[in-house]
């Protein structure tokens, strides 16, 4: 039997009131582009109080809003010839230095040259399959434009062990950083919630009531001139944890646009971030292995610099 529309139905708040109907839809519905959302209003396939609207439409409060998405065609994801840097691997994990600028899984726009692309053509498919087609392996992400060290897994017991193991916060993981700003404090902790932005729903932020537990370590590693090398050791995974804390702290990460200054001195495309340890107890024999990424070449540099 064919798939039907699925259809969503939201009632808009106070908090966002006055905005676009399809800036509204984009940030209640996180994995639609805003581009996809402006589509399906010119198809009619979205209604405010029973009535078809446009996408200038100014949401009030009260509005009961309608959407329907028609049934997902799923796009072949598919091996790619692409360079990895393999870190470890062995039958059960395989463990990579993730460059600058590659996306982890395939997304909207995003259906080829992403790191399961890579590892579906290295691992002649051999990936586990518990987070789907779009996921084959994948147990944890790092943001596109972080580079270092992940972890993928090529059968289903060891992505349940791995999985488990990062729920009960027991792998290490120790990001480096370069932070706009002196910290003056040796090292310290950062202890908050985190959720969705109230008004800006692509980013994260820290709040007082509500949100996810969120806990990150960090130490200086060395004071440059008007910045700071720092480690930073994760005990909780939240989306864009790092970012969010130091930003949260006073020292936005170096080229980060989204939770920093919009402009860098340094040109550099995306935030100075490199997770570089990577800690866990073997699927198979439960044996601890930690591997280290090197830093890539234009952090190196950009140390150097400094």
């Amino acid at each position: 039997m064919p798939e039907k529309d699925r259809e969503f139905c939201f009632v808009v708040t106070e908090e966002i009131e006055g905005e676009r109907v399809d800036k509204c839809l984009n940030g209640l519905m996180e994995s639609q582009s805003r581009s996809y959302i402006q589509k399906l209003l010119g198809e009619g396939r979205v209604t405010v109080n029973g009535r078809q609207v446009k996408a200038s439409y100014r949401v009030n409060v009260e509005d009961q809003l309608k959407i329907n998405l028609p049934p997902a065609i799923m796009p072949d994801i598919l091996p790619e010839n692409i360079s990895l840097s393999v870190l470890y691997e062995d039958g059960d994990v395989i463990v990579v230095n993730k460059p600058k600028g590659m996306v982890v899984h395939p997304a909207p726009g995003h259906y080829s040259g992403t790191l399961v692309n890579a590892l579906l053509f290295h691992c002649r498919g051999n990936l586990s399959g518990i987070n789907g087609i779009l996921r084959p392996g994948i147990v944890h992400r790092i943001d596109r434009d972080t580079t270092g060290s992940l972890i993928a897994c090529k059968n289903d017991l060891a992505h349940a062990s791995i999985a488990r193991q990062l729920k009960e916060h027991t792998i290490v993981r120790r990001y480096h950083a370069i932070v706009c700003g002196r910290i003056r404090e040796e090292k310290g902790e950062l202890h908050t919630q985190i959720g969705r932005h109230p008004t800006d729903r692509k980013k994260m932020t820290v709040l007082a009531r509500g949100g996810k537990e969120a806990i990150t370590h960090y130490r200086v590693l060395a004071h440059l001139k008007n910045y700071t090398y720092i480690e930073c050791a994760l005990e909780t995974g939240r989306t864009h944890q790092i970012r969010v804390h130091m930003a949260h702290l006073g020292h936005p990460i170096l080229g980060d646009g989204v939770y920093g200054p919009k402009n860098c001195p340094f040109h550099l495309e995306g935030q100075t971030l490199h997770a570089k340890i990577l800690g866990f107890h073997h699927p198979a024999d439960g044996k601890y292995i930690e591997t280290d990424a090197p830093l890539p070449e234009y952090f190196e540099r950009l140390l150097h610099i400094l």
